[in-house]
């Protein structure tokens, strides 16, 4: 056959290893994005064309574009590359791909905003296209943004032309292909400037400019060079009177965003007011995980609610830059501030006052200031002026802390109220004991090469506290040995956010300058992961103890993002999953930091969630699951955040209509039915929501049906008669009836209820119908969900939810629990794979792959196989040369690849499946299971010299079976990959198909069949998909374009693909994409 080609393998068969390891995801996943307002002190700051427009905040510029299924606009790239103040923004009238920006420190780039890359940065220096220059006038060289660019304008006549103006040297006309300066134009006055200007389409090659600090525009007119100057062309009065284009992008002095339709006279996209400038500091309100504070160098706190991203409240602002943030603690809901200029000030968030200010620093600025939560009358600041005060909420002085340098920042002990650490100019930590009066500190740590800016003490192990510092390091302290017990070196900057994990004792994470986010394991310092998702310096870190593994985290990219730490945790969620003893999921602290010990909660929140489970009575299991979805995941959460029909269908969603779905089945799932209800109302999708509503009860039922009525009435529309009549409502359907004239009607429902013809159900016939409804609706509801859960690979939630549920979910639990168990399949977590499958009924097969794959000892392998209730090695191998004799073609793969020598069983098994091929009558339900179960051989012995032939067959066949899956399923995104995958070498180039070829493919279509999984038709969708990310740009070897949302490294460590095509992939075909036989394990 064609197809039937040798594959090369990349790999030598002694480094197949090596490769499974490096085979990877990043462990951080982004899950929501905070985006910054538009900047509002530069004029040309938004733009558009087409189905896009933009806006720029202070050094990153955001793209939406219009999602033509859904009708609303989404965030598509934030695109950050300079490094002064962004002062004007165009699109290309030519091209929409092509647009132009431009700073404060006259750089002008010139972006593709389709591939979000950078084109060319415009310099007088030449070089390629793609080279990045720098196009500054002469006489700014080696000065900083003493003559910004204030506009720019492309020649409507030319597709390479860019006129670009600064303020004062004078407007440059520049060739964007060439990287030269056309011509140049001086002012004929020193005291001229320009801020603005505009190209005379009526008179081509003529363009005026203006300057706002005149009376009036002052114009002077030039000729360009891209035409000949010609007579205006005559206008006809309809052409010279023409409406306006239907739709205007506005920007608001706020940071606000919205693009009007005048049209309609409605706004079809409006952002929210957001920071417009550098986040210094984020922090969750105590009592309140969905309330999150951020402090911006705008001069203003804001508070969000991370579940609608939106602003809830707002400081009154003009504080200069505010550097820091400290909730009080509990529910008194105050923060306290630092300021560049204004002192320190406690902030009333619900009154939106200002209420007490402290000035103890005079004119200094104040980097940090602290709340105590052991004692909340007392706050500490530390300043410029190297005082760190202690102080009353009142005003009186405590204690003032004199340092030999600016102090930048401070923390107090969470085990010892009276305990405080601060970190100095000086490059020093210190720690003072407030109990005693001496102003100097008990302990003085040294060690830093450069200034330390943020300590923090950890929340679970007494004595160590971390700090960061400009020499790029995170040193970790202990207090009472007196030493510091571990250097983190991986930062290529200063070191400035930092974060321990309130439920991990050994988990820190740190944010720098070099735009990364990375986390430790400071037990042997270790860094597991780093993210590079935000465009400029890293400030501030955050997260919720009640919700120990989502964080949050600014910069100085006037971002806030949300992230989900649960990754770095495994195997903890899948022991919960598994039903493990309580022993293998909460542990001590001194258990906990055992070096290469499993990761094990050592929190207050797991401890409370123990206590609580303990006291359940009936099904603590499904106490135990809730209590931990909740605190691992807020998926629910999640899938609301786009409920906002001023956000423009939210940051990083699919669609706020498909968001809003799934958010609604899984809060049905929860058992949180009128929530359900509600979200389901708000999709207008009003019977599903009627059905379930008797869940909650029969007045809430009624309250909808009697909502539905008063919608219908007013849309007047005659389906309302049935609602009024559920209800027993006469006199609205009389009155709906009378109003339109239809007394005939009206009179006929009036006579009719005095009859006792319409009347309510009694309450109990009504609650037995209704269950039964709610019964009808779960099989659909619950086939949708789940499918939702499993295709975002939000596996642990799903088995989770569908545990929970029962039967009615039993399909997709099951398959979940097959997803995950092949998560399992690593050098330390087989027995939980074991456990995982052995939830499932009919779990025989399953365990055979397991057994199949195990590459253990014989030893080993004899006790997996006794505790999967298999027969031992040498039995298999009996069992296997028996069936063969039998002619059992399934169950002698089966046997052999249990048995020590699984290698007899590929060239059975292929050939029965080539066989299959070259008949009539295959299925891919009839091939699939003879492959799949052949995938299960051990990568060592399907790496044997003498199994290359083999192996590269059954490369091909899963290949070729696995493109034929992904039609099926419509995992449209890697068909093309998968039979690139099996094609010759030496086939010809691609020709449109022959009939004959169509007749092949007609039937190849109906060898398919029907997707046995309901509900897992359509790609996968992993949470974070859309949310774009700047400093990390990876392109997939699949599609060759780049990656958006969460990246899989291949086994070559270099190779990429986006995680959706890799859950895809391995969905259809468990071997990874670059031939090597390695298998891919995404989930």
């Amino acid at each position: 056959m064609a197809w039937m080609t040798y594959i090369s393998h990349w790999f030598d068969e002694d480094d197949w290893y090596e490769g499974q390891q490096r085979a990877k995801m990043s462990q951080v996943r982004q899950v929501g994005l905070l985006a910054a307002g538009c900047q509002p002190w530069n004029k040309d700051v938004c733009a558009a064309s087409g189905d896009r427009f933009a806006y720029c905040a202070t050094l990153a510029i955001y793209i939406y574009q219009l999602d033509h299924q859904y009708n609303e606009f989404k965030l598509r790239a934030i695109m950050s590359e300079h490094k002064k103040t962004i002062t004007a923004i165009s699109w290309c009238p030519h091209n929409p791909d092509m647009f132009a920006s431009a700073s404060a420190d006259s750089l002008v780039i010139v972006w593709n905003v389709t591939e979000q890359k950078v084109v060319a940065k415009l310099d007088d220096t030449k070089g390629s296209k793609n080279q990045k220059h720098v196009l500054r006038p002469e006489s700014l060289k080696g000065t900083d943004e003493e003559d910004p660019v204030t506009a720019l304008e492309w020649d409507p006549l030319s597709t390479d032309y860019l006129l670009v103006a600064n303020l004062h040297n004078g407007i440059q006309l520049v060739d964007s292909e060439s990287l030269s300066c056309i011509t140049k134009f001086t002012f004929p006055s020193a005291a001229a400037s320009v801020q603005c200007l505009a190209w005379v389409h009526s008179a081509p090659g003529m363009f005026i400019t203006g300057a706002f600090s005149f009376s009036s525009p002052i114009k002077y007119p030039h000729t360009s060079s891209t035409s000949e100057a010609v007579p205006p062309p005559t206008l006809t009065q309809k052409q010279a009177f023409s409406l306006p284009p239907g739709h205007v992008v506005c920007c608001f002095m706020d940071g606000g965003v919205g693009l009007y339709d005048m049209g309609a006279k409605k706004w079809d996209f409006l952002r929210d007011l957001g920071h417009v400038e550098t986040i210094f500091d984020c922090e969750f309100k105590p009592d309140n995980p969905d309330l999150l504070a951020t402090a911006s160098f705008d001069g203003t706190i804001k508070v969000w609610d991370i579940n609608t991203l939106t602003a809830v409240y707002t400081s009154p602002g003009n504080e200069g830059v505010i550097y820091s943030i400290s909730w009080a603690p509990g529910d008194l809901n105050c923060i306290a501030g630092a300021t560049s200029r204004n002192g320190g000030f406690i902030w009333d968030v619900p009154r939106g006052k200002i209420i007490t200010r402290f000035s103890e620093h005079g004119k200094n600025g104040i980097f940090c200031i602290a709340w105590s939560h052991k004692d909340s009358k007392r706050i500490a600041t530390c300043s410029d002026d190297g005082f760190c005060i202690i102080r009353t909420i009142d005003g009186k002085i405590l204690h003032k802390y004199k340092h030999p340098a600016a102090v930048f920042g401070c923390d107090w002990s969470q085990n010892n109220k009276d305990m405080i650490a601060t970190g100095c100019e000086d490059k020093n930590v210190r720690v003072y004991y407030l109990a005693t009066s001496s102003d100097q500190p008990l302990k003085v740590f040294t060690g830093h090469t450069a200034k330390v800016f943020h300590v923090r003490w950890s929340p679970l192990r007494e004595g160590i506290l971390c700090s960061g510092s400009d020499d790029g390091t995170v040193r970790i302290w202990d207090y009472t040995k007196d030493a510091c017990i571990n250097i983190l070196s991986g930062h290529r900057a200063p070191v400035r956010g930092l974060m321990w994990n309130p439920e991990i004792p050994y988990l820190l994470v740190s944010g720098s300058w070099d735009y990364s986010i990375q986390v430790w394991d400071t037990r042997d310092g270790t860094c597991l992961d780093t993210v590079y998702d935000h465009g400029a310096d890293v400030y501030g870190l955050t997260c919720h103890p009640s919700r120990p593994f989502t964080m949050a985290s600014c910069s100085r990219d006037s971002t806030v993002r949300l992230w989900s730490l649960t990754p770095l945790i495994n195997p903890l969620p899948i022991n919960i999953l598994a039903d493990r003893c309580w022993d293998e999921v909460i542990g001590n602290i001194d258990r906990a930091v055992e070096s290469g010990a499993p990761p094990l909660l050592c929190g207050k929140v797991s401890r409370d969630i123990k206590q609580e489970v303990e006291k359940t009575i009936e099904n603590p299991r499904g106490e135990k699951l809730r209590w931990f979805s909740e605190c691992f995941s807020s998926e629910a959460h999640e899938l609301t955040a786009v409920k906002m029909s001023k956000f423009g269908g939210g940051i990083g969603a699919p669609s706020k209509k498909e968001r809003l779905k799934e958010a609604a089945e899984i809060h049905l799932r929860l058992g949180q039915i009128q929530r359900y209800c509600e979200l389901m109302v708000e999709l207008g999708e009003w019977d599903k929501a009627l059905s379930v509503a008797p869940g909650v009860s029969m007045k809430y039922w009624r309250k909808l049906m009697q909502r539905r009525a008063d919608q219908l009435i007013q849309e007047e529309n005659d389906d309302v008669i049935p609602y009024c009549i559920a209800i027993g409502d006469v006199k609205k359907l009389v009155s709906f009836f009378t109003s339109r004239g239809q007394l005939k009607e009206a009179l006929l429902v009036a006579q009719a209820a005095c009859e006792g013809n319409i009347q309510m159900s009694p309450l109990s016939t009504m609650s037995g119908s209704s269950n039964s409804d709610l019964n009808n609706t779960d099989d659909y509801n619950i086939k949708l969900a789940m499918a939702n859960l499993i295709r975002g690979n939000e596996l642990e939630l799903a088995i989770s939810v569908g545990t929970v549920l029962g039967e009615s979910a039993a399909q997709a639990t099951h398959y979940a629990l097959e997803l995950l168990a092949r998560k399992c399949m690593t050098v330390t977590t087989w027995d939980l794979a074991a456990d995982l499958l052995m939830m499932i009924p009919d779990n025989k097969l399953q365990l055979v792959k397991l057994c199949a794959f195990y590459p253990g000892c014989i030893a080993e392998r004899n006790d997996l196989h006794e505790k999967c209730n298999l027969p031992n090695v040498e039995e298999c191998m009996r069992l296997a040369e028996t069936t063969e004799a039998d002619g059992d073609i399934f169950e002698t793969i089966k046997y052999y690849l249990l048995s020590s020598e699984p290698e007899k069983a590929l060239p059975i098994g292929i050939q029965y499946v080539k066989e299959q091929l070259c008949g009539s009558d295959w299925t891919l339900d009839s091939v699939c299971p003879y492959l799949d179960l052949l995938s299960y051989i051990r990568t060592e012995q399907l790496m044997l010299h003498n199994c290359t032939q083999f192996r590269n067959e059954l490369l091909i066949l899963c290949g070729y079976i696995g493109a034929l899956l992904a039609i099926r399923r419509q995992y449209n995104s890697i068909v093309p990959a998968l039979y690139e995958y099996t094609r010759s070498t030496n086939e010809l180039p691609c020709t449109p198909p022959s009939e004959a070829q169509k007749k092949v493919y007609s039937i190849l279509v109906s060898r398919i069949q029907e997707e046995p999984l309901k509900g897992m038709v359509g790609p996968d969708y992993v949470t974070g998909s859309n949310l774009p990310s700047h400093s990390d740009v990876h392109v997939s070897c699949l599609t060759g374009l780049r990656i958006q949302g969460p990246v899989f490294f291949l086994e070559d460590g270099k190779s990429a693909i986006s995680l959706n095509d890799a859950l895809m992939w391995a969905k259809v075909n468990p071997f990874s994409p670059l031939g090597t036989g390695i298998r891919l394990n995404p989930f």
